[in-house]
């Protein structure tokens, strides 16, 4: 029962405060309460344990076999934990809203509670519906409170991601229809029961389509556009909710389904996705650093990212596909304290633009040290949870094929996004030069630094990312399990 709670915290907070509840008390309060619920279910989860625990169910349709089930195993735990820290440091960044401060905080709470409900579904209709759920208020929050030229950027969010979401549902279907009729069902185990049913032909074409579902929703290269301007544009706790959370469900929709029910459809494409993901990072990585504003650097340096995570699904090892885990949660806590930071930084200079920024180091220390703690995890430097990730997957991806005598496509990979390293480092350092090295510059000499209530959320996404650095087998023996069933180690 603990994950209905989990799952409908944030959508019975949302309504009441659009019936009129105090809008920040009642999302902090929520948010908060999903925290600690998140943090009860991750100290009763029995690791090292297969299958899925805390399975609640209830019969929707019998004519369709549709049934209402949540549960968690490693992986899906891990998102929850992902979700309910960002959202509870989300509406903690939230400053003071303009206007309409009510629908504000219930579209925060949307958005949290459809990334819960997706990564808490057994089932595959509520596993796409409650993503869906996380897409209306991602555009209103862009399209209203947002800046810049917000309602473009919300309606090629909405476009691209309207898109994805049909090209997906054809996936599903295909997916669904695959499997012979008796055997079909909605539910993940008795698709994964039923897989070896589904025909090598036919794997390789859902994979596909499951491949451009999943990968516009993630911005896989070409499909990337929308991304970097849709966070520039968006207020700072949208930015750091899709950025960290929602769009890490395409990431894991690939693990949950792609992986274990396609694997013939994964291994014939995986020179495709290879070449893809490529140009995430090292594409979008050079137009990172090409980029003169702050938020556009942020929005870019997310779509590189998605490329090692790519990479770590695409190795076909066990401890790639760890590795591609453990970097899902560790870029979705580091990036969204960046986004936090940039937003705290625009309100109180009221640009982003690198060349008009300067010396706010001096007037903003605090901002200065969790700016420069983000970075570093952004990075990948050891002792964060994001050098942790990388090193597996490009460990993982190296080590599938080796040959002595000649490189095959995955040590080609390996070494060419082993240069992304290099480029995400000189963006980083860069923009931190800028931003808050040298001169303070006259009209920067009453800015104020952080207040001080913001060292909660800073604290926990921080001591986070040290923790899963420090110690990934902690993280690791949560999440193995899940993969074990997938590939047999190299």
């Amino acid at each position: 029962m603990i994950l209905l709670f989990i799952v409908f915290c944030p959508i019975v907070a949302a309504l009441a405060i659009l019936i009129g509840a105090p809008a920040r008390l009642t999302a902090l309060w929520a948010a908060g309460i999903t925290l600690a619920a998140t943090a009860l279910a991750y100290l009763g989860f029995e690791a090292g344990q297969r299958g899925f625990q805390f399975v609640t169910s209830f019969p929707i349709s019998g004519e369709w076999r549709i049934n209402f089930t949540l549960g968690v195993d490693g992986l899906s735990l891990m998102m929850l934990v992902l979700t309910a820290v960002v959202t509870f440091a989300a509406i903690w960044f939230t400053g003071e809203i303009a206007r309409n401060e009510h629908a504000f905080y219930a579209c925060l709470l949307f958005i949290a509670a459809g990334a819960i409900g997706a990564f808490a579904s057994l089932d595959l209709f509520f596993f796409y519906a409650f993503h869906e759920l996380a897409l209306i208020p991602t555009f209103l929050l862009i399209g209203i409170w947002g800046s810049g030229n917000r309602q473009a950027a919300a309606w090629k969010i909405t476009i691209y991601l309207a898109t994805g979401s049909f090209v997906l549902l054809l996936g599903l279907i295909m997916l669904y229809r695959s499997v012979p009729e008796a055997a079909r069902s909605f539910d993940f185990r008795a698709l994964q029961k039923a897989a070896s049913l589904i025909p090598a032909d036919a794997q390789n074409n859902i994979f596909l389509v499951l491949l451009i579902g999943f990968g516009i929703l993630v911005s896989l290269v070409p499909f990337h556009t929308w991304a970097p301007e849709a966070y520039a544009s968006a207020p700072a706790p949208a930015a750091m909710l899709h950025a960290g959370v929602l769009k890490k469900f395409g990431l894991y929709g690939l693990l949950r389904l792609a992986l274990p029910l396609l694997p013939e459809g994964a291994q014939h494409w995986s020179t495709l996705l290879i070449v893809l993901l490529l140009g995430n990072i090292i594409y979008v990585g050079l137009v990172t650093i090409a980029q003169k504003r702050l938020d556009w650097m942020l929005g870019y340096s997310s779509v590189m990212h998605m490329g090692y995570i790519f990479l770590g699904i695409a190795s076909g090892t066990l401890v790639g596909t760890n590795g591609a885990a453990v970097l899902i949660f560790a870029h979705g806590i580091s990036i969204a304290l960046l986004f936090g930071l940039a937003g705290e930084i625009r309100q109180r200079t009221g640009t982003l633009l690198l060349t008009d920024l300067g010396g706010l180091g001096k007037v903003m220390p605090r901002a200065a040290l969790a700016f420069g703690l983000a970075a570093f995890a952004s990075i990948g430097l050891p002792g964060f949870a994001n050098f942790t990730g990388e090193v597996m997957v490009l460990f993982g991806t190296f080590r599938n094929g080796a040959n002595p005598e000649h490189f095959t496509i995955y040590q080609t990979a390996t070494v060419l996004a082993l240069w992304g390293v290099v480029i995400s480092a000189v963006y980083m350092l860069r923009a931190y030069r800028r931003v808050f090295m040298g001169a303070v510059r006259e009209s920067w000499s009453g800015v104020t630094d952080l207040r001080r209530s913001l060292q909660v959320p800073i604290g926990i996404l921080v001591a986070i990312s040290l923790w899963f650095g420090f110690f990934p087998q902690s993280f690791v023996r949560i999440v193995s399990p899940t993969f074990k069933s997938y590939f047999t180690p190299k």
